[in-house]
């Protein structure tokens, strides 16, 4: 079964969602057309402005959903490498604001909303200051670089009213709403495994120095991070296989499949009691106790993303693929008295529609802190090489000061939450 990357999985999302247009200026004294609106193009005034900091990789994909007609409409963008940021706002337009400084773009009184797509370490800083601003915020998984900023983060979203969305897009995709859905309403039985093939965490870093690409910002690149020199690996890609940016594939794959198993056992507010790290019998695999004594077992597990096993049988599902162990399992349809979930066809649909009721999106802030949580714990079990006793209600680890200092990390002055 082929398995579409995250890019082609956010390329079908956002050519079914919504999409959004550009306005034509206003001469002096004269009203376009195009201001006035039509029934199909709301007028200049009823459209929500975004902002999008972070307009390569992802970020441009994200950046194409809001181009064209509709309601939402991108007005600037934010990128500290000049060919991103170049290349954004020409595709946008001649109108579109252009920014080095993701401050400026905040301050904005035509951006209503921003969507955040820079690599981890930047996303707590920009999404707190972003709510503080009074923008809805989109942010990329995963939501952050450690727990804490995960907490400052809902903080920020709940003291300011804010309409915030994680990019966790499988919550938006059927077929994991519908195991997720069979396994609540105990169509397999009393659930005891979870499955997640998701590799380790990201590695220290000793990269040697090299000449810093022209239009490229690096110290604002590093930002919060601690000072290193440029190194290609870095930027733009492989930013992720290194511990002062990301938690590797953990929190990259992790945010994702690890998010299906919290939703399908319904712990979207809550997280594991225990965390055993890998040992000789089972190498490369970190295993989560929940306090139902289900276990999620997450590594190189060899399963086709994410796989539920219980007592009366068994569910795998990824992107594009669904099983039921045995058939029937999965052809019933879910009757009156089984469990239905939040249904989103279109993650950036479902945030844009949230933005007009203030609803709470699919995957809502507090969900994409619990979930990466899930993945932090599992790399802080990874460091320390022991089995770790964690309080969920308290987001602490019970009596143990050393596995507590990893819950934040130090922000390179002047930067701070």
């Amino acid at each position: 079964m082929s398995t579409p990357t995250r890019r082609q999985f956010l390329r079908k999302t956002l050519h079914a969602g919504l999409s959004c247009l550009v306005a034509p200026a206003a001469a002096p004294a004269v009203v376009r057309a195009g201001a006035l609106g039509t029934q199909e193009t709301p007028s200049a005034n009823d459209r929500v402005g975004t902002g999008h900091i972070g307009v390569g990789g992802m970020g441009s994909g994200h950046l194409g959903g809001y181009i064209g007609r509709g309601r939402f409409r991108a007005v600037a963008v934010c990128d500290v490498d000049s060919t991103a940021r170049y290349n954004a706002a020409t595709r946008v337009g001649p109108e579109c604001g252009a920014h080095i400084e993701y401050r400026e773009l905040l301050d904005r009184k035509d951006v209503d909303a921003v969507v955040i797509a820079v690599p981890d370490h930047w996303h707590a800083l920009i999404a707190v200051h972003a709510c503080q601003a009074g923008k809805d915020v989109y942010c990329e998984k995963p939501l952050s670089l450690t727990i804490n900023q995960g907490k400052a983060m809902v903080k920020a979203a709940r003291d300011h009213g804010r309409v915030f969305q994680t990019g966790s897009q499988q919550r938006s995709s059927s077929e994991f709403r519908k195991a997720c859905e069979l396994v609540r309403s105990g169509r397999i039985g009393k659930l005891k495994e979870i499955w997640v093939n998701v590799w380790g965490p990201s590695q220290p870093c000793y990269l040697p120095e090299e000449p810093v690409p022209p239009g490229m910002d690096w110290d604002r690149w590093i930002g919060p991070a601690p000072w290193r020199p440029y190194n290609s690996q870095l930027h733009p890609a492989r930013w992720r296989s290194f511990r002062d940016f990301s938690g590797g594939t953990m929190t990259d794959w992790g945010a994702h499949h690890l998010d299906i198993a919290q939703w399908a056992m319904g712990t979207d507010g809550s997280g594991p009691v225990e965390i055993r790290p890998p040992s000789p019998d089972r190498p490369n695999r970190v295993t989560y106790r929940y306090a139902t004594g289900a276990l999620v077992h997450c590594g190189e597990v060899g399963v086709n993303g994410v796989r539920f096993d219980g007592t009366a049988g068994r569910i795998t599902v990824n992107r594009g693929f669904f099983r039921a162990e045995p058939d029937e399992i999965g052809r019933e349809p879910l009757g009156p008295a089984d469990v239905r979930l939040y249904e989103s066809e279109n993650h950036h649909a479902d945030w844009q529609k949230c933005i007009e009721t203030r609803e709470r999106p699919i995957a809502d802030v507090e969900i994409g802190h619990r979930s990466v949580t899930v993945c932090h714990l599992g790399n802080i079990a990874y460091w320390l090489d022991r089995t770790l006793k964690w309080d969920p209600e308290r987001e602490a680890f019970v009596s143990d000061d050393e596995a507590n200092r990893w819950l934040t990390r130090p922000m390179r002055p002047p930067y701070r939450l």
